[in-house]
């Protein structure tokens, strides 16, 4: 072996090393999330609003709706009063939205509406690991197929991982199941 392959050699191995531990790192946030998604899952089931509201971030789904009514009301080429107006309401109307749209008995009849029935075993830790994707802001999202788009978002919130984006579009898009 040549002295240039000998000096390279380990830096190849620390690079390796390096790429397997921060893969290992993307895994345990996944399987720590996993955990608090299923929590969130037994909760929406038996009605535990306490555990539910644990786990979702109503201020960072609340911008989110806020977020894409404004965005709606931009498009719709409505006259500037009527735009002023709607991004006035918005904040208001978001908030009003979450505190209707963010109880477990909606999440439930969604997943009824997608097939997922009282009786349909919620999916183990192990399970849900396999549908996370690490972002890479350190968040992670449940996809329901290889390379398809985010349906539900998560963050780690002082060692809670709790929903914080919801994609709606890409849900209903899809047909009756996802």
């Amino acid at each position: 072996m040549a002295k240039n392959e000998m000096v390279n050699a380990p830096r190849a191995l620390i690079l390796f090393l390096s790429t397997v531990i921060l893969a290992g790192c993307a895994a345990t946030d996944r399987f720590a999330a996993a955990g608090d998604i299923h929590a969130l899952m037994v909760s929406i089931r038996d009605d535990d609003q306490a555990t539910f509201d644990a786990h979702v971030d109503r201020r960072a789904l609340d911008a989110r709706v806020q977020s894409e009514m404004m965005r709606r009301a931009r498009s719709a080429h409505m006259p500037s009063g009527l735009t002023l107006l709607g991004a006035w309401l918005s904040g208001p109307a978001s908030r009003l939205a979450g505190d209707v749209l963010l109880q477990p008995a909606v999440f439930r009849d969604v997943a009824a509406y997608y097939g997922y029935s009282a009786n349909t075993p919620i999916p183990n830790r192990l399970s849900l690991t396999a549908v996370l994707t690490a972002l890479p802001d350190g968040r992670v999202c449940v996809i329901v197929r290889r390379q398809g788009p985010c349906l539900l978002t998560f963050a780690d919130e002082a060692g809670v991982w709790r929903l914080v984006d919801f994609d709606a579009s890409s849900a209903l898009s899809r047909g009756r199941r996802p």
